[in-house]
């Protein structure tokens, strides 16, 4: 093997629960993308602070400011000014820092994470991952696909994604009894051919009992 194929890339780990420990508001279904209108230096901080303990890929906070979910708990008219805010708050982290590091934009599960019998119709997947990315590219490094609990979103997300001519990064969420399974239950094997048919440069799995 490479010594590529054999490095070893740390992400950056939860910042919803890191936000958490920081933020005195109150938890609400869109709380962590409020925090980017109402407390952005926060973010910007748990972003440092990922990157000083070695992380050299960071995310975009900007999970749960999907059309669906705005339209659901917040304001459908804050899309643009949420993510806008995410992007700032990770360029001024990593200028911060002066150290290498590449930012992700988030491509998230539209409707909830954990729940693939939520997940809109295919057209509907790919018309709003394709809206994310729109608004992300021009600031990212890469597009992450994360939390993906089920093959068809994963595929409109990397789909989406990769329209961009960025790298495509895919993590599956698994079944916590039975690693070889997504969360929907569908084959992680399947589903890892099907994203990297669709144009994903790696795979990975995220929010799972190890």
């Amino acid at each position: 093997m490479t010594a590529e194929k054999n490095r070893i890339v740390l992400l950056d780990g939860g910042m919803g629960q890191a936000l958490a420990t920081r933020s005195r508001r109150p938890v609400t279904p869109l709380w962590s993308a409020q925090v980017m209108l109402d407390e952005p230096h926060l973010v910007t901080a748990v972003h440092r602070d990922f990157i000083e303990a070695g992380a050299r890929v960071i995310t975009l906070n900007s999970y749960s400011a999907t059309p669906q979910r705005l339209a659901r708990d917040g304001d459908p008219g804050l899309f643009e000014p949420l993510h806008a805010a995410a992007l700032d708050a990770a360029r001024q982290a990593r200028e911060e820092s002066g150290r290498e590091v590449r930012i992700a934009g988030c491509l998230p599960p539209l409707v909830a994470s954990y729940h693939p019998d939520s997940v809109p119709d295919d057209a509907t997947c790919l018309r709003d991952y394709r809206r994310i990315v729109a608004v992300q590219a021009a600031g990212v490094d890469l597009f992450l696909c994360e939390t993906m609990s089920l093959i068809r979103e994963a595929r409109a997300a990397t789909i989406a994604a990769a329209e961009s001519r960025l790298p495509v990064w895919v993590a599956f969420t698994v079944d916590d009894g039975d690693g070889t399974r997504l969360r929907s239950g569908e084959p992680l094997a399947e589903a890892a051919r099907e994203v990297v048919a669709a144009g994903a440069e790696r795979v990975l799995v995220n929010c799972s009992v190890p």
